[in-house]
């Protein structure tokens, strides 16, 4: 499949200090680029997400404060993995271990020059420069003496800085050098709404006249609203288009937020999803790459709708980024499931930090559960979720967690799986993944040899 016309940069003004979705921010100054990585979707850091980084970096380097304007670029790893951006440039690495269930952030060595003269501790002494055999240092491994626990360091030689990873008394040091600290502004995000004004407005016009374009290729054209972050924007932008039709699937796993979130929505259809726990307890769980659930619980609603309402265009929030299933999303296309429904993805090359500032701008309602920590919005127990959004739905509806955990332990009772099977979530795959292969099947192992 040849790879869609991805932004694969992010611009930044240095002037302003904020991230920009075009070259040029509204002060006049040109963005200076930042490479991202596949799939190149970023966004920004929410609440929840801010305060565990905010206490990750206070508590092993001292440092008090992280600048107000944060980003997110998800990348791959065992479960979430996210290139932490700020200043411009790499803050770090934010992961989640789904096995030990706890979250780590690691800096990059571009954080340096403005976080060193704000560290307090998490610093490891290796010497002077020429103590050590060689002239490079950086890529070494050199033993220390240090009460600090195994971890992401910053390592000290003479004048130099770096950041290295400790580990049983020896230190790697992954990039060293002379570092010239600096501060910069700290700006608030209504700051980079405002220096994005002229670029966001661009892409509601595009929008909302690619919409009017297709809004009468079939008879009737309305709009599918989820209550995520993505179907908020189409519903505004199609209603400025001029559709004033929408529709709500309700699956019967959404979030109680969700379900709360959409009631403020003057939404015309309602509609309604088969009997989830009758199907579940006779197909399985689904799973990552079967999730049969969309199809009974979203699709099979709106088709029985459309046979007696007549074909339409749906306008939806579908985005390149989401997926790699929807990375060569076209602008038009039916629905193979609902030949009815011909869908229209106006928003498909939008990154989330465009979908963000977006609604900032237009000052439009978010659903809560982004700002708890979710990236994604969907049923409570997708199999799509990472186990780092599960063990949130943990926290916030622990009787919602349990339901589903003992379903699970109740459908592979005879399989006798340990309990890390389902706590770590590797009931999401028939098969395991290379990346989850290894800590998987050890965790298993481990949690069983406890039982014999």
């Amino acid at each position: 499949m040849r790879e869609p016309p991805v932004k694969k940069l992010l611009y930044w003004c240095r002037e302003c200090n904020v991230p920009l979705i075009g070259r040029t921010c509204g002060c006049g100054a040109e963005g200076a680029p930042l490479e991202l990585l596949q799939p190149y979707d970023v966004r920004p850091a929410l609440a929840a997400d801010m305060e565990i980084i905010r206490e990750l970096i206070k508590k092993r380097f001292g440092i008090p404060r992280i600048p107000h304007i944060v980003l997110l670029n998800k990348t791959g790893g065992t479960d979430r993995k996210d290139l932490v951006i700020a200043n411009g440039t790499r803050l770090g690495w934010f992961s989640f271990d789904p096995f030990q269930k706890s979250y780590s952030f690691d800096l990059a060595f571009e954080s340096l020059p403005f976080l060193l003269s704000s560290v307090t501790k998490g610093i490891v002494d290796i010497g002077e420069p020429g103590s050590h055999s060689g002239k490079r240092i950086g890529g070494k491994k050199v033993g220390v003496k240090t009460s600090l626990p195994d971890g992401n360091v910053i390592v000290r030689s003479g004048k130099l800085h770096g950041i290295g990873q400790l580990t049983a008394g020896f230190v790697r040091i992954k990039q060293i050098g002379v570092i010239q600290t600096r501060e910069g502004a700290d700006p608030e995000w209504s700051l980079a709404v405002e220096r994005n004004r002229y670029h966001l407005h661009n892409l509601e016009r595009n929008a909302v006249r690619f919409i009017r374009q297709h809004m009468h290729d079939r008879p009737d054209a309305n709009i599918s609203f989820s209550g995520g972050k993505d179907s908020t924007v189409a519903l505004e932008l199609a209603r400025r288009a001029g559709i004033t039709t929408a529709y709500f699937v309700n699956t019967g796993l959404e979030f109680p937020e969700t379900l709360e979130f959409v009631e403020k929505h003057d939404l015309q259809v309602r509609l309604f999803g088969g009997d989830f726990w009758k199907k579940v307890r006779k197909a399985g769980p689904p799973k990552k790459d079967n999730r049969w659930c969309c199809e009974c619980l979203k699709l099979e609603p709106v088709k029985e709708w459309r046979e007696k309402a007549g074909p339409c265009v749906t306008v939806q929030g579908n985005r390149w980024y989401e997926s790699f299933a929807r990375a060569g999303l076209p602008p038009l296309a039916v629905n193979p499931f609902n030949p009815a429904q011909m869908n229209i993805s106006p928003i498909r090359n939008w990154r989330a930090l465009e979908v963000f500032l977006y609604i900032w701008w237009r000052e439009l309602p978010i659903n809560p559960l982004y700002e708890l920590g979710f990236e994604r919005v969907g049923c409570w127990m997708c199999p799509a979720m990472l186990e780092s959004e599960s063990e949130h739905v943990k926290a916030l509806h622990p009787e919602l967690y349990s339901i589903w955990m003992e379903f699970l332990r109740e459908y592979y009772k005879g399989k006798r799986y340990p309990e890390k099977y389902f706590s770590c979530g590797l009931w999401r795959w028939d098969v395991l993944p290379p990346k989850m292969r290894e800590p998987g099947l050890s965790a298993m192992k481990k949690n069983s040899s406890r039982h014999k």
